[in-house]
């Protein structure tokens, strides 16, 4: 299922303790979400290759070596990070198509939701995105089969309203990576209040992936 969205309170006015654990549900310690939460930054601001494990344990304001306390290393932080990103995105844009009846809503739907996911965990998606190379090949492996089955479930999605007569686009894989990556994009230049209203910008993208799809005005 799709994770509500994270939202602020007086007792966390950035939002930021409340994504993490919307994020990480699994993770119940308050020292190991200080540090997911840390790292997720760290990677996202300096890469992960310039990330220490002393930058991610003093940036969750502990010791130098808190980190392997609860990580094997730096890059089972970073494969936290980027498993988490990729499963969620997928939950969400299943849930979203669920909700909905014809090809034309179901694609808008899983469109809303996937560019809502990218605004709303921004950080974590970039760094699912862009530092995926740094994974063990092993862990690489297991992300890449979810990317898979996610470009895999919007194919068919398209499919469906290509066979329905819904859609007209005459390639539907790459139909699916322009859709996929222009949501993924979002995570590169996406700033809180300082950029579209995360609402009508899936709203937007959703209009735009219907047209691209060849959807009549209507429809």
């Amino acid at each position: 299922m799709s994770k509500p969205p994270a939202t602020a309170s007086e007792a966390d006015p950035t939002g930021l303790d409340t994504e993490i654990a919307m994020l990480f549900p699994e993770v119940d310690s308050d020292v190991a979400r200080r540090l997911i939460g840390s790292a997720m930054h760290a990677f996202a601001e300096r890469g992960y290759h310039a990330t220490t494990t002393r930058h991610i344990s003093e940036g969750a304001g502990l010791s130098p070596a808190a980190l392997y306390v609860h990580f094997k290393s730096k890059e089972a932080a970073l494969y936290a990070v980027s498993r988490s990103g990729h499963l969620g995105v997928l939950d969400a844009i299943r849930a979203a198509a669920d909700e909905e009846s014809t090809p034309p809503d179901r694609m808008r739907a899983v469109v809303r939701a996937f560019t809502t996911w990218h605004v709303r965990y921004h950080t974590a998606c970039r760094v699912a995105q862009y530092e995926i190379a740094a994974l063990t090949e092993e862990h690489y492996a297991e992300i890449a089969d979810i990317r898979r089955d996610t470009e895999q479930f919007v194919r068919r999605e398209i499919q469906a309203g290509v066979d329905s007569g819904d859609f007209t686009v005459p390639a539907v894989a790459t139909a699916a990576r322009a859709i996929l990556s222009m949501g993924i994009d979002v995570a590169r230049w996406y700033q809180p209040g300082r950029s579209t209203d995360p609402d009508l910008l899936a709203t937007q993208y959703a209009e735009l992936a219907a047209s691209m799809l060849g959807v009549r005005p209507g429809r």
